[in-house]
């Protein structure tokens, strides 16, 4: 698990369902804390006090630049995104919590999730209230990972169950490079 996460935290080990939990691993992470192979800390924010992670996803966590507005496209499903696992799905308006389902993707910004794409890429969820701008910059990151081929296509039919044509946001999304259709908004990789 440390060489999958880098870090394991009580959540992760919950969310992998190992038996036990993790009291079962506590003291084997210990050990490999006094073999130097392992640190234990605090490095995630709002989990859990014991951590343990390699060293060098200590040095990669500390190397990171500290950039605003910096957008990750990922599998819902992706070990590297801890929502529906080790953190709960923020409770979007709608009410509708998204299930990490494989074929489901997210958009982070700095780490914060704020749109799940369900899977076949049809239907969009927002996971935070976003402006005008921020949600234009969310669709063009959204067309932008489509284009860098982390998608085949997006077809978006419904944003937070509702028709994406004649909504609000139709505009937002055309501007972002999709086009429109009878009843969805498209864009695909070229």
């Amino acid at each position: 698990m440390l060489e999958r996460y880098g870090i394991v935290t009580r959540e992760t080990v919950l969310a992998e369902g190992v038996p036990g939990g993790f009291f079962t691993l506590y003291s084997e992470l210990s050990n490999l804390e006094l073999l130097g192979i392992a640190r234990r800390g605090y490095f995630v924010e709002g989990l859990g006090g014991a951590q343990f992670a390699l060293p060098g996803a200590v040095e990669r966590l500390r190397s990171l630049p500290e950039t605003e507005d910096s957008f990750l496209f990922l599998a819902a499903t992706d070990p590297a995104n801890p929502y529906g696992a080790s953190l709960p799905w923020p409770k979007p308006r709608s009410g509708r919590r998204p299930p990490r389902t494989p074929g489901a993707h997210v958009l982070l910004r700095d780490g914060e999730p704020l749109v799940y794409v369900e899977k076949g890429g049809r239907s969009l969820l927002r996971l935070t209230e976003l402006d005008d701008t921020e949600m234009a910059a969310a669709m063009r990151s959204l067309a932008d990972a489509v284009a860098a081929g982390q998608l085949p296509r997006l077809a978006i039919e419904k944003l937070d169950g509702e028709p994406v044509i004649g909504s609000g946001y139709e505009e937002v999304l055309l501007e972002a490079g999709f086009s429109r259709g009878p009843r969805k908004l498209t864009v695909s990789a070229s």
